[in-house]
């Protein structure tokens, strides 16, 4: 079978992407998404007793900067592999800085704490928990963005799927704050990535047969 024959077959019955219909359709999965994270948070969880008090600290910010970046920039990554023969680019140092900055913020923290403390901003009080909480907020969104992805033209389904798993671990840890009490940056860098990385890692195993097209 000649190329031009080869190619004419694959395109058979195949139709063109709309422009924007990856934002849209990702946008619609996110914001159901969001709906079903803040349901599932208010119950199992609920909002911390001092959210009023919280918002007024600087921390508070850095925390929701932190994860909304890192949430920004793996939308992009979404849209980008929603769609065939679209690199990354510069996606991958997108969604690096956050985690260098906050990483460089809790060095920064421990190195001028008492050593006595120092276990303390790490772990926490919930360091335990914290992760597989991020995860299970995550759930709704993922579901949402799976089906919204396989509707797309991806084609790197392994990396589709572990994008898509990151940005609903970074809405999961955004809606997390609302209830986390914690607010020491080691403790975020860390434990609230590790709850991020746990539906990253399910994506990238869940992606090629889910989002098989």
């Amino acid at each position: 079978m000649k190329t031009d024959e080869l190619v004419s077959l694959l395109s058979t019955g195949v139709d063109a992407v709309a422009p924007g219909a990856a934002l849209r359709r990702c946008t619609m999965a996110l914001g159901l998404g969001a709906i079903g994270a803040a349901l599932l948070m208010a119950d199992l969880l609920e909002v911390r007793h001092d959210l009023a008090s919280a918002v007024l600290l600087p921390m508070f910010w850095v925390k929701v900067a932190f994860v909304a970046s890192l949430g920004a920039a793996s939308l992009l990554a979404v849209l980008r592999l929603s769609r065939p023969g679209v690199r990354l680019t510069w996606v991958p140092g997108a969604l690096a800085a956050p985690v260098l900055a906050m990483w460089l913020l809790a060095t920064g923290e421990l190195l001028n704490a008492d050593p006595a403390q120092r276990v303390q901003m790490f772990f926490g009080e919930t360091w335990a928990s914290c992760p597989f909480l991020v995860a299970l907020l995550s759930a709704p969104v993922f579901a949402a963005l799976l089906w919204a992805v396989r509707g797309l033209a991806p084609t790197r389904l392994r990396l589709a799927g572990a994008a898509a798993g990151f940005l609903s671990g970074a809405v999961g840890a955004l809606v997390y704050t609302l209830h986390c009490p914690e607010m020491q940056a080691p403790f975020v860098g860390v434990w609230y990535l590790g709850g991020m990385l746990i539906p990253t890692a399910i994506g990238a195993l869940l992606g090629p047969r889910l989002l098989r097209w």
